[in-house]
């Protein structure tokens, strides 16, 4: 019998089976928690929405003080190009959502950008949670 591994999800609060793409979520959870200091109770995981009917479940959303969703996380198992397609994907989320700031990752490339007057714009840095709640 095959044994499966799991990894716990401090989101969830459960532990979860750890596919390619869970490792790159669980990867990226710690890099908000501990890199951009975004408090654990300020993320959700596997953040199920509906939007024009559709169902959908983002990877992971971080959300404000007053729990409205700030920025959408998509993960892909690290062998998925970062390609228009996966970055369509997120800017579908954020139709639902209405986020400053999206997020791809592969656990290899990460994309971060945020959203201005003319769309969203490709950032350099990673921001801090407390900086993110401060923009406009």
């Amino acid at each position: 019998m095959m044994q499966t591994d799991y990894v716990w999800d401090p989101l969830r609060k459960k532990s979860v089976r750890c596919t390619p793409e869970e490792e790159v979520r669980q990867w990226f959870i710690s890099v908000l928690h501990e890199g951009m200091k975004v408090p654990e109770h300020m993320m959700g995981s596997e953040v199920a929405f509906t939007h024009a009917g559709k169902d959908y479940r983002a990877d992971i959303v971080v959300y404000d003080r007053k729990a409205e969703p700030l920025m959408v996380v998509e993960c892909k198992r690290p062998e998925v190009t970062l390609d228009q397609e996966v970055v369509d994907q997120a800017l579908r989320y954020n139709n639902a959502l209405d986020v400053r700031y999206i997020v791809v990752t592969n656990g290899n490339k990460t994309f971060m950008f945020e959203r201005k007057e003319e769309g969203f714009a490709f950032l350099e840095r990673a921001p801090l949670w407390e900086e993110m709640l401060c923009r406009p």
